[in-house]
């Protein structure tokens, strides 16, 4: 049911977790606002009634559509990240003076007035923040740091500004809430990697995508950067030069540091690769517990951000050691009959299966597909080549990756997860050490409520499978 009150100068546009913390937010602050949303019955319409009934006052919400006469009259729409900017009540609403921001814009208004001692530390890139967020909160635990973590993963970055003791805020952030962010401080920020992801939502413009990423060095004193990536390069080089303060630039890369940098060093004595700052030895790549040279990355990088926060480096390498990782990122399954399984189902595009395919050794069998988001696919191609064994392929857009793969290479279409398992099972060679590795490329919305399902779903029928064959071997 909707409220039928006057008209908001602010309103909230899409509920769900961030358009709560910011209803929450907000209601601290004894601010009034209006809560829009275009679904009937929005996640966490539940959680604002409840808040409703404990404040003991009513909150003006309309549910089912955007209601053009709250937005015509708004000063200030906080858009929730999965809504565009660029929908037609919003974009009216820009137009006619309405300001558009997000909830990172009244996390860093806050911060900045009422914590402006705590640094932040900012990450965003296509693939690897969440684990580069998730590595650098564990090396500030572990430096004894009371650190707050979250934005585009687990606590809204809201509630994170409520803990008064944080000594260090450690923020994930997306292409789409840095688009509504103007004014966030950071001491350090990195852009980890562009490639195509969520064309579907910028023209299928990589550059408009690229752009949004590039506002994290906005407002940033210490600039961390991929070497190895050409957007992340370039948009850092050009944040310097084009600076009024003075800014720092130190880059990460899986080659031979300069002085300064962070990458890999292969030391002569040892005859093994060592992760480096300029020419001094860190902790050797064997230690590392996460598999693939992506993820190599993603401890430099880590590395880097930590460093430029002030941690010190002794704990931060003995948190790097301890790291196991995370669940659906080229995590380990299982081993059955010499044949090793990998869930990657968070690699929701190009760019990440690109890294996950690229960093495993031996042949894989690759499980791939679902909805494409508008990427081009061929980028794919000569990796597949390179490394797989088979492709199997399932999902709406299996079809056109199974265009790149080459006549050379076997490709089986399926139209479940259960079927992918058994079908890869068959291709896979153990004589030779195969790998099986679910990585899509696409996002999972076709055939499974998000990413996690999907990998949860590969998991059980691995788990299914190694029942199976355990089974049969007993009984010979």
């Amino acid at each position: 049911m909707n409220t039928q009150q006057k008209p908001s100068d602010t309103v909230i546009v899409g509920l769900g977790t961030t358009g709560l913390s910011v209803a929450r937010y907000l209601a601290s602050q004894q601010r009034g606002f209006t809560v829009v949303d275009s679904r009937t019955n929005p996640p966490c319409a539940d959680e604002l009634f409840t808040m409703e009934q404990s404040a003991n006052q009513s909150i003006a919400h309309h549910f089912g559509s955007f209601n053009e006469a709250l937005f015509s009259q708004a000063k200030q729409l906080i858009v929730n990240p999965g809504i565009a900017v660029s929908t037609p009540e919003i974009a009216q609403a820009k137009n006619a003076g309405a300001e558009i921001i997000g909830d990172i814009e009244l996390f860093a208004r806050e911060a900045n007035q009422n914590q402006p001692s705590v640094p932040v530390v900012a990450i965003t890139g296509s693939n690897g923040k969440t684990t580069v967020t998730t590595l650098l909160d564990f090396m500030a635990k572990k430096a004894g740091v009371n650190v707050g973590t979250g934005g585009n993963i687990g606590t809204p970055a809201l509630e994170l500004i409520e803990d008064k003791k944080s000594e260090l805020f450690v923020l994930e952030l997306s292409s789409y809430q840095l688009e509504t962010t103007p004014s966030l401080q950071t001491l350090a920020a990195v852009i980890l990697n562009v490639s195509e992801d969520h064309l579907d939502r910028y023209e299928n413009d990589i550059e408009q995508y690229a752009q949004a990423k590039a506002l994290i060095y906005k407002n940033c004193e210490h600039i961390i950067f991929n070497r190895e990536d050409d957007y992340s390069s370039d948009f850092a080089n050009k944040t310097v030069s084009g600076a009024s303060s003075k800014k720092s630039l130190v880059s990460f890369g899986l080659n031979q540091p300069d002085a300064g940098d962070f990458g890999l060093i292969l030391d002569p004595d040892s005859d093994q690769e060592w992760l480096a700052k300029g020419d001094e030895l860190l902790v050797p790549v064997s230690n590392i517990k996460q598999p693939g040279r992506h993820n190599i990355a993603n401890s430099l990088a880590a590395l880097a951000l930590g460093e430029a926060a002030g941690l010190p480096m002794p704990s931060m390498l003995e948190a790097l050691e301890e790291f196991a990782g995370m669940a659906h990122r080229t995590e380990w399954v299982a081993e059955i009959q010499n044949v090793n399984w990998y869930n990657d189902s968070k690699g929701t595009n190009v760019g990440a299966t690109l890294a996950a395919l690229s960093g495993l050794p031996d042949k894989t069998v690759l499980i791939a597909g679902g909805q494409g988001k508008g990427a081009d696919f061929l980028p794919l191609q000569n990796v597949i080549t390179e490394k797989a064994r088979a492709v199997v392929l399932m999902g709406e857009d299996a079809q056109k990756i199974g265009k790149f793969v080459d006549s050379s290479i076997p490709v089986i279409y399926v139209n479940s997860m259960e079927q992918a398992v058994l079908e890869a099972k068959k291709l896979a060679n153990p004589d030779e050490n195969d790998n099986v590795l679910l990585s899509p490329a696409c996002a999972s919305f076709d055939m499974f409520k998000n990413y996690i399902e999907r990998g949860q779903k590969f998991v059980r029928a691995v788990n299914e499978l190694e029942k199976q064959i355990a089974k049969e071997v007993t009984c010979r």
